[in-house]
Formats: C-alpha cells, sequence, structure tokens
C-alpha cells in the first residue's frame, strides 16, 4: 500500500509539473498563436448600414455577418448605421462608436448629404474629421464611396465623387468607389428597381442587400486581415 500511494502521488506531481510546463509554454506565446482573436469592425453609416424598411435578418450588417462567418473570418460586426444620418451625423456619433473593443471601422455616409444637397465641401470636411478620430484611435478603416447624380450640375458631381478616393489616399484607407456598386452595375435600371430595390426606389431589398454584400465583402475581409495583420 505504501508503494502503490507512493507511485500515485509521485503521479499526480508528474502531472502537475506537466500542465504547469503547458500553461508556461502557452502564456509566451504570441496571442495571436495562443488563440485566434475575434475583430471588432463598426459599421458607421446611415440607412442603407443600418438596415431601412428590412427585417432584422436581412440588413446589411446581418447579412455581411453571416458572409464573413461562411468565409470562415473570425468577425464581429456592430451596426453604427443610422437611418437619415449625413456626414455630420456620422461625425457627432464617431467618438462613441469608437469603443476601446472596436478594431476597426467601415465608413458609409454622404447619401443623405446627396438626397439635402449640402455642399461637398462640408461632407468632405465631416468624413475628414471622422477619418482622422480613426487614425487618432489607430482604427484602421473602410471608406465606402457614393455616386452623385448629374442633376446637381457637373461641379458638385465632380466634387463630391472625388471627395471619397482623395480622402481615402490621403489616410491611406481601404476604399470602395460606391455602397451600391454591384446595383448601378446592373444593365436593366427598370429590371433593378423592380428586383432589387424597395417600394421607395432608394433602398435595397433583402435580394438587393445580398448583391451589395458579395461585392462589398471581401474589401471587409481586407479589413479585418489588414487589422489582424498589424
Amino acid at each position: 500500500m505504501g508503494l502503490l500511494a507512493y507511485g500515485a502521488r509521485r503521479g499526480v506531481s508528474n502531472l502537475i509539473v506537466a500542465v504547469a510546463l503547458i500553461l508556461t509554454a502557452s502564456l509566451a506565446l504570441p496571442l495571436s498563436a495562443a488563440r485566434a482573436e475575434t475583430i471588432t469592425v463598426a459599421a458607421l453609416g446611415d440607412s442603407l448600414t443600418q438596415g431601412y424598411g428590412l427585417p432584422a435578418a436581412e440588413g446589411f450588417v446581418p447579412q455581411l455577418q453571416h458572409w464573413l462567418d461562411a468565409q470562415g473570418v473570425d468577425a464581429q460586426v456592430l451596426n453604427a448605421g443610422v437611418s437619415g444620418d449625413t456626414t455630420a451625423g456620422g461625425l457627432s456619433r464617431v467618438d462613441w462608436t469608437l469603443t476601446p473593443d472596436v478594431d476597426a471601422m467601415i465608413v458609409a455616409l454622404g447619401g443623405n448629404d446627396l438626397l439635402r444637397g449640402i455642399d461637398p465641401a462640408s461632407s468632405r470636411a465631416n468624413l475628414d474629421a471622422i477619418l482622422k478620430t480613426a487614425q487618432e484611435r489607430d482604427v484602421r478603416v473602410l471608406l465606402i464611396g457614393m455616386i452623385a447624380p448629374g442633376n446637381f450640375g457637373p461641379d458638385f458631381k465632380a466634387a463630391f465623387d472625388g471627395m471619397y478616393p482623395e480622402l481615402a489616399a490621403s489616410y491611406g484607407t481601404l476604399f470602395a468607389p460606391s455602397f451600391l456598386a454591384a446595383l448601378e452595375a446592373l444593365p436593366d435600371r427598370a429590371a433593378t428597381l423592380r428586383d432589387y430595390i424597395q417600394g421607395d426606389g432608394l433602398h435595397p431589398n433583402a435580394k438587393g442587400v445580398t448583391l451589395v454584400v458579395n461585392d462589398l465583402g471581401p474589401k471587409v475581409r481586407d479589413l479585418i486581415d489588414t487589422t489582424r495583420a498589424e
């Protein structure tokens, strides 16, 4: 019995030593090697981001989350879209949107500036301030633009369309020219409105959002990969 008890105690002692060695080794590993880190992405935008007119599961952020999950991307997307928001509204919210747990941000604003005919110089200044805040917080950004219609005149259109790539280049952000590029690229305008746009003629329906997500998803994945690599 004495020998058996000794052997049992020695076995337990060896197990404790082994566990301690494993724990010590894991603590010595970089965080990325010890466990995969979930990247948290805040999607700062307006009704297009918020999912206006759609069931909760069919909006842009839930569909984007589903796309990322299907791609095996370890990320959480937070819905920071507010219907009706302009670039000024986004600027007023960016400070409290960028909580310490946010690692990256999608900025998709400007559609309501267009609808209201706001001077592009004002929109540009607001976006500039948003990107500056992100830079100061060391938060990577994907800037998503909008394309102005021609009814405000060529000068307005040139200033509005040009501000997005110019700001993206200035701040070194990832860039997508248009939130609605996947729908704008469809050849039949009447069919697009019928099949992919809600009755208001402005907001994508669930099928339209799917096209948007399939188009923008790779850019968001690049944002997450870039953030994780830093």
